[in-house]
């Protein structure tokens, strides 16, 4: 599959030590992106988000969407979710994400930031219910965002834009040994929805 930026190189790590993050730039066309941003707000089942902080919970702005292969169980932020069935737009990007990457994925959790305001704090996903190493592709449609990762025991940090339509793959001890956020910014007024697949172990 062509890529849509040149220079771009998805083999060079973007990290010093630790884990592997490979980013391959733009996967669709600016068209593609807002083809699939648009269906996505249509046809996904977005639900504000839930976690439990400090024995109390916390519905988030933000919204998400869990879909999978069968209604996988997922628990985070000491609350479970249950996958829904695949959409059409949904499995198009599947297949076109492990043919770019060579990986497979049974599963995608999906985020929706309404604005800049919104954003993402410190954290691995390193759940039990994820495959242990296994790769986390990042596909981020509409609002370009800055991602940011910080080494654990170094407090070393790395910044990256992502763009709409763009590719970014976390694989290897990434989630051991690295956290990873979305800062706030007031400076982005649109919307971003950031689909990432991800690998269940059943």
């Amino acid at each position: 599959m062509e890529l849509f930026e040149l220079g771009i190189d998805p083999t060079r790590n973007l990290l010093p030590k630790d884990g592997v993050v490979n980013y391959y730039g733009k996967l669709l066309s600016i068209k593609q992106a807002d083809y699939y941003f648009d269906a996505l707000l249509k046809t996904v089942e977005w639900k504000h988000d839930a976690a439990v902080i400090f024995g109390k919970k916390i519905i988030t702005k933000r919204k998400v969407a869990w879909y999978g292969d069968k209604p996988f169980e997922y628990t985070y932020s000491k609350t479970t979710k249950l996958a829904l069935p695949w959409t059409k737009e949904l499995l198009e990007l599947k297949a076109m994400i492990e043919d770019m990457t060579g990986e497979t994925f049974n599963s995608c959790l999906l985020n929706l930031y309404h604005d800049g305001k919104e954003g993402m704090a410190w954290h691995s996903d390193d759940e039990k219910d994820l495959k242990k190493n296994g790769a986390i592709a990042s596909l981020s449609l509409g609002a370009e965002r800055f991602f940011a990762f910080k080494h654990k025991e170094t407090k070393e940090k790395i910044k990256i834009a992502l763009v709409s339509g763009s590719l970014l793959v976390m694989k290897g001890t990434t989630q051991k040994y690295w956290l990873h956020r979305l800062p706030p910014t007031k400076v982005v007024l649109n919307a971003r929805i950031n689909l990432t697949f991800r690998t269940i172990i059943d």
